[in-house]
């Protein structure tokens, strides 16, 4: 039986110290020029003394005109690199590494940020009644493409150059690249659409581009969908098949995740139907893949008790992912890994609209990773309801800053 203290060695050389990650999370922090400022230095410094052997960054956006959110961290080409220098110091502070996670919304923009959105195909989110927060994408063109796979490869150099031990290729949750793996997204009739190794072609385009950049001896991981739990999407068969792809085109590691903006899995609600467990959501799916994968496993999702971790490790899976649990006890692995047992509860709200209980929860997460950053206890003084309406009032802000930022950049 593997041990959560236990190393893992990867084939690119760098050991993880023990099989404990946290796992991406929306800290939407960007200072004034969308920069890793005080409190993302102050909150890695934190996680980073939390005991996980390895630390994955929120997504940072390879492209000023393309966020999620006006949170959302930047860096091209141009990006000065000294406060993305601090971020990678902080993260690797107490001994562990830390990895940048790098990606393209595509079409999940939304209108008030929107100055390109482009997917695959012209297919809009679905959202129900709130389906007109997002326009109407474009298809890309080759030299989209082309430009959009180069920005990765320059993004992940530069997080090298900053420091950092590895890069994380977001390719789940429903953005640009999870896009265009997914049949229901990807219509297009050209090379990269129809079956799946031409849905596939960008992403793997994109490993092998900043593998070329970065050389043997940096990190590069993927995180992959083990199902858009939408009918019709990308499946665990997909899964399977892509996982060996990346094996090929130079990966060192694939984190499983599920689901995206349409089919909001890791709050409980799968468009599909199917019941999620309460913890490891994704553990039965990521079991299928163990078995004929050449690259080792990571699997996010809900994970918040020790004997949980220590299932998903069991399993064969390599690494155990945790979010939400350490933006309530950020000093969680260090305790597992002394043997207690303890656990993290993570918010809850009654409000009864998916959608809203959703946002909900993920302010209040956004609401004590600030507090974390800030050098306060993480417990929030409010419900997520009344978290989520100052999440509003934040975004606000900070979307001003950032239209005048990327107006006058």
């Amino acid at each position: 039986m593997t041990a959560l203290n236990e190393p893992l060695h990867l084939r690119n050389g760098a050991p993880l110290k023990n099989r404990i990650a946290k796992a991406a999370m929306e800290e939407l922090l960007a200072t004034t020029g969308q920069l890793p400022g005080d409190e993302l230095v102050t909150l890695y410094r934190r996680l980073a003394a939390g005991g996980a052997g390895l630390l994955i960054s929120g997504h940072v956006m390879i492209d000023r005109r393309a966020v999620a959110h006006p949170g959302d961290v930047v860096l091209e080409q141009d990006t000065p690199l000294e406060p993305f220098r601090r971020w990678a110091a902080a993260g690797q502070s107490a001994g562990g590494q830390i990895w940048m996670q790098i990606n393209h919304p595509g079409r999940v923009i939304p209108k008030d940020l929107a100055d390109i959105t482009w997917a695959p195909s012209a297919v809009p989110i679905d959202l129900g009644g709130f389906s007109g927060m997002y326009p109407t994408p474009r298809p890309m063109t080759a030299l989209e493409i082309d430009e959009t796979v180069a920005r990765f490869a320059v993004t992940a150099r530069l997080a090298q150059r900053s420091g950092f031990d590895g890069v994380e290729i977001h390719a789940a949750h429903g953005y640009l690249l999870s896009q265009f793996l997914s049949p229901l997204v990807n219509r297009r009739a050209d090379s990269w659409g129809g079956s799946l190794p031409n849905r596939a072609r960008m992403l793997l385009d994109v490993v092998g581009a900043v593998r070329r950049r970065v050389g043997t001896g940096f990190a590069v991981a993927v995180k992959l969908n083990s199902a858009d739990f939408q009918r019709g999407g990308f499946d665990t068969d997909d899964a399977r098949d892509v996982i060996k792809m990346l094996a090929d085109a130079g990966a060192d590691l694939v984190e499983l995740s599920g689901g995206s903006i349409e089919s909001l899995v890791t709050a409980g609600f799968p468009a599909d139907g199917r019941t999620l467990a309460r913890e490891a959501y994704f553990l039965e799916l990521a079991e299928r893949l163990v078995a004929s994968s050449p690259l080792p496993l990571l699997l996010t999702g809900g994970i918040r008790r020790r004997a949980v971790a220590q299932q998903v490790i069991d399993s064969g899976v390599a690494v155990a992912g945790m979010a939400t649990a350490l933006a309530v006890a950020p000093d969680l692995p260090a305790r597992w890994l002394a043997g207690t047992d303890a656990q993290a509860h993570p918010p809850r709200t009654r409000i009864r609209h998916k959608a809203f209980a959703a946002a909900a929860v993920q302010a209040a997460t956004s609401r004590r990773l600030a507090r974390l950053g800030a050098g306060k206890p993480a417990r929030t003084p409010y419900p997520p309801s009344i978290a989520l309406l100052l999440d509003r009032l934040i975004r606000a802000r900070r979307r001003r800053g950032y239209l005048k930022w990327r107006t006058t950049g």
